[in-house]
């Protein structure tokens, strides 16, 4: 089948096209699916996730205004289906009321993640605690700043600060064990 492009594929969901709602899923789920294991703990959260996502995409698509690329608005919308799915789970994040203790060791940390490869990093950022995961995907990978996830999230910018600041330690110490077992 031939790959349909992103304004056939938007006119043919506009229109309820099965086929071309399929066709949607088929060029971006592999991409969009990369997204959402960031977030999630495994592969099983990640597909409910996936699902959730695409199906918010097929009944947002009139929002779509053509202005940026199709996948990073359907990216968007992953992302923040994500959110919500970590945001559901009991304790997601609590709330940190003072970042100061952290403030200094945080700037001059080295980061370590830099050097793992995908797989690895991906493997050890799904072993993270939700809020650690979610803050740490949207500042060191997605580029957030605090101020847009602490928006995102419903929380302080000390908090996300403190998120990140935990992810990071959280993230060494499970390399450390790695490299000594």
């Amino acid at each position: 089948m031939q790959q349909l492009s992103d304004h056939e594929l938007v006119s043919g969901v506009l229109q309820g096209s099965p086929s071309h709602q399929t066709a949607l899923y088929r060029q971006y789920s592999v991409s969009m699916f990369r997204v959402v294991l960031r977030f999630a703990r495994d592969r099983a959260e990640a597909e409910d996730m996936l699902q959730d996502g695409f199906i918010r995409v097929y009944r947002d698509m009139a929002q779509y205004r053509g202005d940026g690329a199709l996948g990073g608005w359907i990216r968007r919308i992953m992302v923040n289906t994500a959110l919500s799915h970590l945001r559901r789970q009991r304790d997601f994040i609590r709330d940190t009321a003072d970042f100061s203790p952290f403030e200094n060791r945080f700037r001059t940390e080295e980061d370590f993640a830099s050097n793992l490869d995908a797989q690895t990093l991906l493997k050890y950022l799904q072993k993270l605690p939700p809020g650690y995961r979610a803050v740490f995907n949207l500042y060191a990978i997605d580029g957030f700043s605090h101020e847009e996830i602490a928006e995102q999230l419903g929380i302080s910018i000390g908090t996300s600060k403190s998120q990140l600041f935990k992810a990071r330690e959280y993230l060494k110490k499970i390399l450390d064990k790695s490299f000594i077992t």
